[in-house]
């Protein structure tokens, strides 16, 4: 495996938006850098302000806002969650931890998003939760998904890891579940390296969530002032991220129409260019409904074989550029297969994970470089 610094175009760089460093200055000067903090708090409220949430509760990952979201929801042994095998092992972890049993569910061939035409074929008497994952920030069809729900009383728990500030229906990603988790992680649009948040949009769960995110203990009440101590009464863990982390989320927040204006000229730069070439040779490119608004969180290319893909991926790497596929299915995985997965449950699944290749996309790239990634891509023709 190549390392990163023999790649003139990188697939992800973080950027810094401007006052990061500032306000890490200052959460280290007024002396408070563990959990819930001044910026914790500020970057909360500025989340749910923008969602139109209950609350927001800041996490150290969205893998955390998931587990966290299994504790609230008391999954337990013996309840089923129903997932796309399209996703990150968070997804399926965070309740197989509980001991839950992820089934997991097929994509549409378009959006790559849980087939909600399909989805009744895996919800059953003993499904707990339905997990949507709004992939690329482009959303899943929520109206379907919330009814097949509805039906089996199961609640909804979005997996918004790439789409804040997307949208379906003219309604935010993230406010449709009665909990939503988002991602700030080092790759994702909004970023402070490491970082997650758990979406409340069910007020009757926020104080419990409160009490799991402190260990399990009813500290955020004493804090307000509410007990005169505060003690272990439920489970929990330590789900709270550095203060500095959440200086860093402000800054970062506070520049987020700045960086949604970037990163939708990179995207609509990639798809002007690269349509022509790729309906010569096959290639789809990301699909986006017409009811949707996405998140520009990525780009990919579904090449018209595995072989295909991998070769272009290789041509790029001799191009000093670093492109990547992404998911494997989770359903053919040990762990999954662990849980039933066979090969064959998912076929769109098992067939847009081999062909897949998500291009370089960072708020911080520029025309020139993409520009070069375009060039190199409509280069390849060893289909």
């Amino acid at each position: 495996m190549r390392a990163v610094a023999d790649y003139d175009i990188h697939f992800n760089r973080p950027g810094f938006e401007g006052r990061e460093r500032e306000y890490m200055a200052e959460a280290l000067d007024a002396g408070h850098i563990s959990g819930n903090g001044g910026f914790t708090k500020r970057a909360e409220a500025t989340l749910a302000g923008l969602l139109g949430v209950p609350k927001v509760l800041l996490t150290t990952s969205c893998t955390d806002a998931l587990e966290l979201a299994a504790l609230l929801l008391d999954v337990k042994a013996g309840d089923e969650v129903v997932m796309p095998s399209f996703t990150f092992v968070s997804t399926a972890n965070a309740f197989a931890l509980r001991g839950a049993r992820p089934v997991f569910a097929d994509v549409r061939e378009d959006t790559l998003n849980l087939d909600e035409a399909r989805l009744s074929e895996v919800v059953g008497g003993r499904t707990r939760v339905i997990v949507p994952v709004h992939y690329a920030g482009v959303g899943c069809e929520m109206d379907a998904i919330q009814e097949v729900a509805d039906g089996a009383g199961a609640a909804v728990v979005e997996d918004n890891a790439h789409g804040l500030l997307g949208s379906y229906r003219g309604r935010l990603l993230g406010t449709f579940g009665q909990l939503a988790t988002q991602s700030f992680h080092e790759t994702k649009n909004i970023t402070c390296g490491e970082g997650g948040a758990l979406v409340l949009n069910d007020e009757r769960l926020v104080e419990r969530a409160e009490i799991i995110r402190e260990k399990g203990t009813d500290r955020a009440r004493f804090l307000r002032g509410q007990v005169d101590k505060y003690t272990w009464t439920d489970l929990g863990s330590s789900f709270l991220p550095s203060d500095l982390l959440a200086a860093v989320l402000c800054a970062q927040l506070e520049a987020r129409e700045s960086i949604q204006e970037r990163r939708k000229a990179i995207w609509d730069h990639y798809h002007e260019s690269l349509a022509g070439w790729a309906g010569k040779h096959g290639v789809r490119l990301p699909t986006v409904p017409g009811h949707v608004e996405q998140s520009y969180h990525l780009f990919y290319l579904l090449l018209p074989d595995g072989d295909a893909r991998d070769r272009l991926i290789a041509h790029l790497k001799q191009r000093r550029i670093l492109a990547v596929f992404h998911y494997v299915p989770l359903h053919l995985s040990p762990m999954g297969e662990r849980y039933g997965g066979r090969p064959g449950d998912c076929p769109v699944t098992e067939s847009v994970s081999v062909r897949l290749v998500r291009l370089p996309f960072y708020n911080q790239l520029s025309r020139s470089d993409q520009d070069r990634v375009i060039e190199a891509v409509i280069e390849f023709n060893e289909f």
